[in-house]
């Protein structure tokens, strides 16, 4: 009876609980959907305009200033003279995409001899808790004056406008021609976007514009020529291939009577140099590396670790040089690809986000500024954070390219062969990485692998790989690819890869045709990752030349002949 009466109470008790929490999850389910449908109401009821500012900039020489067309969702209580900050966005997309036929990309190398009006995505979240979205159409494309040129200045300058408008010290008008005033916002700016919308706001920053005071850049662009370029390698973003600067800014040239933007584009066909590859003047000023001594804004950055579109170069350079200029950042690392985080990390990002412009915009101590610098997300879907990056306790381990007793290819902290010791293997650019990197113990003909011996224990890839490979190449002009390769009982997985014209082993500036059988040092970098190796894997080196789905795709047979003994890769590891 006894235990039966207190078998009987720890029934009733759990029941007890049981209804006590489902009343609880009832109670949060109702505040949330009474929260939701606030801010819908928040939103409906939210002021909607459209105003075209008048930017400085005369993109299509038609003798008039470009104007910029900017569609505005503000709270209703802006009309009350409450003011507020705003977060923007500047996008050439509004329109979407109108596409020409990409380049052919089935060519021989060629080396000189010596010498759309809708919504954004966050405009639901943030106009209800008290902030006005600005939605702009970046120049030449839908509503805005100007033809497209694919991040220049006259591209930022057009952005700048807007920045301007709001604090000021630009003009704005309706349909009608009337003149427009931002009276409802406190000058206060935050930028936001993804891909070519968050690039934007990369070169924006480095204008160091007035009221902008954070910038959130999503899988951006920080250097226009390492989206399009290599090492001097023509080289395609991930799924794009024989896509380049001029093709994309076709793509977003939907303004009205595009044909007079023609001039443009041909102009930025003939600079963007496809034929060579090499850095010049038209990539130096896409370059935003060069200005982020001028960077007064915060940045949050962002970015996928499986984005082979926007590669992941384009965070770690833009990452490195805010450090070296002691700019307030944040790192977020998500494991999806060419995407925005809210896709990936849902409520979690979101959450995140709204702390951020919550403290630069609101002015809100809310310590998100005191929270670790780097977030990321790991396969798993867990997320650790850490103080920096790379990892601050990476170091540069040198392996040495050479042969293993039975004759293999190995990857060997010591130097262990002459340089006499060579191997050699011919250009095959219409076979894929993917199959290339298969059965590293078995010689083929148009790749050289090599392996580490079997991890003893798990390490991480934290940063930048470094090649340095001394060959020589039977023709004046060859492609340079290498793969770094995971190889685990399970599989094989392609980590990261880099590429290299072989013309352009002096300087990037200046492209040179190779004197055939001559020993050159080619160096050149592979894209950074943050990526596990687990115990028991094999890190591999897969040399090959031409990468079908990157680099341009020659029919001539290039061989190309590595010699040992100095020929080593630096790989960024940390101990797990």
């Amino acid at each position: 009876m006894r235990r039966r009466g207190k078998f009987s109470l720890l029934i009733s008790l759990l029941l007890v609980l049981c209804i006590v929490g489902r009343k609880g999850k009832q109670a949060q389910i109702q505040m949330s959907t009474k929260r939701t449908a606030a801010e819908s109401r928040a939103f409906k009821k939210a002021i909607r305009e459209t105003v075209w500012v008048e930017t400085s900039v005369d993109s299509d020489h038609d003798g008039k200033k470009d104007r910029v067309k900017v569609d505005i969702i503000r709270p209703k209580e802006t009309e009350k003279g409450i003011q507020v900050p705003v977060i923007y966005n500047m996008s050439p997309y509004n329109a979407g995409l109108v596409y020409p036929n990409y380049y052919n990309v089935d060519e021989e190398l060629h080396c000189p001899g010596p010498s759309f009006t809708n919504e954004y995505h966050y405009d639901k979240y943030f106009v209800p808790r008290g902030y006005a979205m600005v939605n702009a159409s970046s120049i030449g494309s839908k509503g805005s004056d100007g033809c497209p040129t694919t991040g220049d200045p006259q591209e930022l300058l057009a952005a700048k406008a807007v920045i301007d408008w709001l604090n000021g010290r630009a003009e704005g008008f309706d349909e009608s021609g009337n003149n427009i005033t931002a009276y409802w916002t406190n000058g206060k700016t935050g930028m936001v976007g993804l891909s070519y919308e968050g690039t934007i706001p990369n070169g924006l920053a480095t204008l160091d514009v007035p009221g902008l005071k954070t910038i959130v850049p999503i899988g951006a662009i920080s250097n226009w020529y390492d989206y399009y370029r290599a090492n001097g390698a023509v080289i395609a973003p991930g799924g794009y291939q024989g896509d380049d600067a001029d093709r994309l800014a076709k793509g977003v040239l939907t303004r009205d009577n595009p044909e007079v933007c023609m001039e443009c584009m041909e102009q930025m066909e003939k600079d963007q140099d496809r034929k060579t590859g090499d850095y010049n003047a038209f990539w130096d000023e896409r370059n935003y590396l060069n200005g982020v001594h001028n960077l007064q804004a915060s940045v949050f950055l962002v970015h996928g670790l499986n984005d082979m579109n926007v590669k992941r170069k384009q965070f770690a350079q833009w990452w490195e040089k805010l450090k070296q200029y002691d700019v307030p950042r944040k790192l977020w690392l998500h494991n999806g690809g060419h995407i925005d985080p809210k896709v990936t990390s849902g409520d979690k990002w979101l959450t995140t986000l709204h702390r951020w412009f919550d403290f630069w915009l609101f002015d809100k101590d809310n310590g998100v500024m005191d929270e670790a610098q780097v977030t990321i997300q790991q396969p798993d879907d867990t997320w650790i954070q850490q103080t920096e990056w790379p990892h601050k306790d990476a170091h540069n381990t040198l392996f040495y390219l050479g042969t293993d007793q039975s004759g293999r290819g190995a990857l060997q902290e010591f130097e262990e062969v002459s340089e006499e010791e060579k191997a050699t293997f011919t250009d095959n650019a219409f076979i894929k990485a993917e199959q290339l990197v298969k059965k590293p113990e078995v010689m083929v003909p148009h790749r050289l692998a090599y392996m580490t011996s079997k991890l003893t224990r798990p390490v991480r890839l934290s940063g930048f790989p470094q090649l340095s490979i001394q060959a020589s190449i039977d023709q004046t002009a060859a492609n340079l690819t290498a793969l770094l390769v995971d190889y685990g009982p399970d599989g094989t997985t392609i980590v990261t890869r880099g590429w290299m014209d072989a013309c352009n082993v002096d300087s990037i500036w200046q492209s040179k045709a190779l004197e055939p059988g001559r020993l050159y040092n080619f160096e050149w970098d592979m894209e950074p990752h943050d990526y596990k190796f687990e115990k028991g894997h094999q890190i591999g080196l897969v040399l090959m030349s031409s990468d079908y789905e990157y680099t341009i795709r020659p029919k001539t047979s290039v061989s190309i002949t590595v010699h040992y003994g100095k020929s080593h890769v630096i790989l960024p590891l940390v101990d797990v």
